[in-house]
């Protein structure tokens, strides 16, 4: 395959992994063009209209800032110039009862203080030990696996050097996240608290590797505000791609990917138009390749991939309410006593949770964490659920059970919802299938189970020469700044190889 800039690159999708493609490909003078089934950018960073609001509807955290900033410097721009970003002071709020409450800071003393109010000394002591090892493995981490091309054990171990191995020896590399929690934090809660950052790659705490712990340095180093919402990053990226010369078609569902002898040909769309290209970019979940949804050609370009190794999906809700008691800030989390039992019922019973853990995202809410909006405010829930959407429709009456469980749950920590079912957008995983085909609804690609799992996943290049991957579901994992990554990870790939052509 030789790929001149007069030649055609096809990005199927427009979410933050292929509008990443595109701004990187179009900077370099290639002609592409983004194909997107929706009637917006974003993906999975999609808004709900309730009313007359407009909310945040998919991720909600916005972190790695320096990634984005990169992009757009690659791009002959400045982030700044693009998007207003304020900081958040407490980057989550986290509850167990009415009389159990803790914050974690951006600044890391006063969470030291505040773990130690909580949980005593040792916990503190405890909660510096982990951060010194997190950030150890992020530094680690990060140039030799999260932004490799094609993630392996052997290339990982002859990237790290001596140093970042003595690093790594440091992890227990068969333990689970929860396990090796123990060693630092003896209260249960606080285990929670940490535990949780598996799900953000939409895993369990007690399958998922130890090596997620780096997930709390991230968020140490900054977690933002994104002034007009999330969905902005989509909007302002789709922007910079077409300030470049990209060109982005919305309502353009492509159902076939055209191979030949010696690579990809191009792409049919829903409507029976063939478009030719000698470059595409696939910014889907890879189970869409593999299950056959892209045709039969598309099928071989990847491994087999097992349903049964899906991520989390959810149930969430979009509401406009007015709310009393608690005392919300921007990111709030509402844990339940059993934790293990969510992650039983999920992955296990394939059921909703009977004690979950419930996220609540106060949009109206300030970066400091204080103020209370004069009114309803705009909240976005969320409660992990099992991938399922494919093959199970939750029916009324499990939905209502589940959704008084969740509000339950609130007010056992003291936060009263008043919510009106008029002004409220349920999402289940069978709109998350709908929206996201051969998912089952899962929100994140394949669950990170297992040591192996982080090298399990399809990297930039497939089987087919020309047919590149990119997203949430591809190296090096699910999550905006990952999924930038991939999109950067498929345009330095299919460069690379018009460079060796």
């Amino acid at each position: 395959m030789v790929l001149r800039r007069d030649q055609r690159v096809i990005v199927v999708g427009a979410g933050v992994g292929g509008l990443v493609t595109a701004v990187q490909l179009a900077a370099r003078g290639l002609q592409v063009r983004v194909l997107e089934r929706a009637e917006t950018p974003g993906g999975k960073m999609r808004e709900v209209a309730v009313g007359p609001h407009r909310l945040d509807a998919g991720p909600t955290v916005f972190t790695m800032r320096w990634i984005f900033e990169e992009i757009f410097e690659a791009a002959g721009a400045q982030l700044e110039a693009h998007l207003s970003l304020e900081p958040l002071s407490i980057i989550a709020r986290h509850a167990w009862s009415e009389q159990e409450r803790l914050d974690l800071h951006a600044d890391y003393e006063r969470s030291l203080e505040a773990i130690g109010d909580f949980a005593g000394a040792e916990a503190a002591r405890g909660y510096r030990a982990f951060c010194k090892q997190a950030r150890a493995l992020y530094t680690t981490l990060d140039p030799t696996f999260i932004r490799a091309s094609r993630p392996s054990l052997l290339g990982l171990l002859g990237r790290c050097g001596l140093k970042g191995l003595i690093t790594l020896s440091g992890v227990q590399p068969y333990a689970s996240l929860w396990d090796s929690l123990g060693a630092y934090f003896k209260d249960a809660r606080l285990r929670q608290l940490f535990g949780r950052y598996s799900t953000y790659c939409g895993s369990s705490p007690f399958m998922a590797p130890a090596i997620l712990m780096l997930i709390a340095h991230v968020e140490q180093e900054g977690v933002w505000s994104v002034v007009g919402g999330m969905h902005r990053v989509a909007l302002v990226l789709a922007q910079l791609a077409e300030g470049l010369g990209a060109t982005i078609e919305y309502g353009r569902e492509v159902t076939q990917i055209l191979t030949g002898p010696n690579g990809v040909r191009g792409v049919q769309l829903a409507e029976g138009d063939r478009i030719e290209a000698e470059a595409i970019v696939v910014n889907a979940d890879p189970a869409a390749l593999t299950s056959g949804r892209f045709g039969a050609e598309a099928q071989r370009a990847l491994p087999p991939l097992d349903p049964e190794r899906r991520s989390l999906s959810a149930l969430t809700w979009c509401l406009s309410a007015e709310t009393q008691g608690f005392p919300l800030a921007r990111h709030n989390v509402f844990f339940g006593r059993d934790y293990a039992s969510e992650f039983e019922d999920i992955f296990g019973r394939g059921r909703l949770p009977r004690d979950g853990t419930v996220y609540v995202c106060a949009q109206d809410r300030g970066t400091d964490g204080n103020g209370t909006p004069d009114g309803p405010e705009r909240l976005f829930l969320l409660l992990n659920a099992p991938p399922r959407g494919d093959r199970h429709d939750f029916d009324a009456v499990e939905i209502e059970q589940c959704e008084q469980r969740v509000f339950s749950r609130l007010e056992h920590c003291g936060l009263r919802v008043r919510r009106d079912p008029e002004r409220m957008v349920l999402t289940t995983p069978v709109e998350f299938e709908r929206r996201f085909p051969a998912t089952g609804g899962a929100l994140y690609g394949q669950a990170t189970h297992g040591w192996r799992a982080s090298f399990s996943r399809p990297a930039s290049r497939t089987r087919i020469p020309g047919l590149y991957l990119a997203g949430g579901g591809t190296h090096p994992g699910a999550g905006i700044p990952m999924a930038a990554i991939s999109g950067r990870l498929a345009a330095e790939a299919l460069l690379a190889d018009q460079r060796s052509t």
